[in-house]
């Protein structure tokens, strides 16, 4: 692996002002950086991080905090910071807290220690410690005191969804409510209630412990246990109606003729499972997208327009509701 000393000699300079020029630190000629720019180029350099924030007191280093990277919802989100970030010239460090609220505050110091230049996080703001931490944008989980954000308009998601079942025959409507502590799953349920209370609906909910997999797979067999009349389910995520779609299938239920089913998010592998799953649509990547580059602004001394953006959900219509509507 080449080193400063390498570059310097390839280039005819010394050390002292090939460091200038990868620092930013001091007057380095045109003549000189051109030579420079050769030689890394030439000897595929690349430059110590850590050691030049150090020295600089900041990095090329991003800290991404995700609640959970098995959910497929936040590897997309990922990749839109990913996208963004790489293109600018920044690298992206990952801290999957798996909804624990020590290995978020283990991520965000060791952050510190590596002086990124700054923290996405979609791990909610009552969830970790961010007093040291700046600039910061919080993704899709938004506390009310996050003063740069971005996250998709669950209220009128949910909504959608309630309106989106009512549109078909119903009997027994169960709402599944995700975690109480989660701003965003809250707002999600209180789209759907405003609609079902609005129309006198009748529904029961069941209430789901995290968006994790295995806590999908236990509500959707409370679910069945304690509703075995149910007929149609308005899941928080993909993650619980594919659960529920698998836990019917073991009951030899059909979707969704016996069941109806629709859930929230449109992760790659809705469009996969049997039958394929209705779902609202919210915009993963481009929330990556879009909140990696506020961090960018922020990084740079750049003026944020709009320091909180909620983007639009849509329906995805697939083969998890019936067909007919009622009339």
């Amino acid at each position: 692996m080449a080193t400063i000393r390498d570059v310097a000699k390839l280039a005819g300079l010394s050390v002292a002002t090939v460091s200038r020029a990868i620092n930013g630190s001091g007057y380095v000629s045109e003549e000189s950086r051109k030579k420079i720019d050769n030689a890394i180029k030439d000897l595929d350099f690349r430059p110590n991080e850590v050691a030049r924030s150090l020295y600089q007191k900041k990095s090329k280093l991003v800290g991404l905090l995700l609640p959970d990277i098995s959910n497929p919802f936040f590897p997309l989100l990922a990749k839109g910071v990913e996208d963004f970030l790489q293109a600018k010239g920044y690298q992206v460090i990952l801290g999957n807290v798996q909804e624990n609220p020590e290995r978020a505050n283990d991520y965000l110091h060791a952050f510190n220690q590596n002086n990124v230049a700054g923290v996405l996080s979609a791990v909610d703001n009552d969830y970790a410690f961010y007093d040291s931490v700046h600039p910061l944008v919080f993704l899709d989980r938004v506390g009310k005191d996050s003063e740069y954000s971005i996250h998709a308009d669950d209220v009128a998601g949910g909504a959608l969804a309630a309106t989106t079942v009512l549109k078909r025959k119903t009997k027994e409507i169960i709402v599944i409510s995700g975690p109480k502590e989660i701003d965003r799953s809250q707002e999600r349920l209180q789209g759907v209630l405003s609609v079902l209370n609005q129309q006198k609906s009748n529904y029961y909910i069941v209430n789901s412990a995290s968006f994790l997999l295995e806590d999908a797979i236990i509500t959707a067999q409370a679910v069945f246990e304690q509703f075995p009349q149910v007929d149609t389910v308005i899941a928080p995520s993909d993650i619980h109606a594919i659960a529920l779609i698998q836990e019917a299938y073991r009951r030899n239920i059909k979707v969704p003729d016996a069941l109806q089913v629709i859930g929230y998010d449109d992760i790659p592998i809705s469009n996969l499972v049997v039958p394929p799953l209705t779902t609202i649509h919210q915009p993963a990547y481009e929330m990556g997208y879009k909140g990696a580059e506020m961090l960018y602004q922020l990084m740079n001394g750049q003026k944020v327009m709009q320091k909180k953006l909620v983007l639009p959900t849509r329906l995805v219509k697939r083969d998890t509701l019936r067909k007919k509507e009622a009339q």
